[in-house]
């Protein structure tokens, strides 16, 4: 059985911004200025500084003190990326999906993944949090993008 097919779809949100794909991609690929949208976020550290890219890894560091570390496992420019970082005894794998609908219309897919001992679980548990938090950030992340 392959990695892919253990994983367990835990959380997926989609939403549309009013902006070019472009635009919407360069916003997100900042993910050291993610604080200003997503408020759970204290702060996030990239390896390399500066805009993602296939070597990216990092440690995003939440409000409530928790630290979550990430590594880039797949990227492809203005289309999608997707890093993988532990919680408890599950890997969580985020992924990050760009379409283009219209000139100035993208959509935004953010996809929770989880696999390894537990999954069903402590994943339910962990994508219900991450689910508040994501509710809360996506109209600030929207809002801030239209507003560029």
């Amino acid at each position: 059985m392959s990695n892919a097919s253990k994983l367990v779809r835990l959380l997926e949100r989609r939403f549309v911004v009013q902006a070019p794909l472009e635009a919407v991609w360069e916003h997100l690929e900042r993910v050291e200025s993610w604080p200003s949208w997503a408020r759970h976020i204290k702060r996030v550290e990239l390896t390399p500084p500066g805009p993602l890219g296939p070597g990216s890894e990092g440690v995003i560091r939440l409000t409530n003190g928790i630290r979550s570390t990430f590594s880039m496992t797949e990227f492809e420019p203005g289309g999608s990326w997707k890093w993988v970082g532990p919680f408890l005894w599950i890997s969580v794998h985020y992924d990050h999906l760009f379409k283009q609908l219209g000139a100035a219309e993208t959509e935004v897919r953010f996809v929770l993944d989880g696999a390894g001992v537990g999954v069903r679980i402590f994943g339910r548990l962990f994508a219900a949090i991450y689910a508040r938090n994501l509710d809360r950030a996506i109209p600030n992340l929207i809002d801030e993008i239209e507003k560029a």
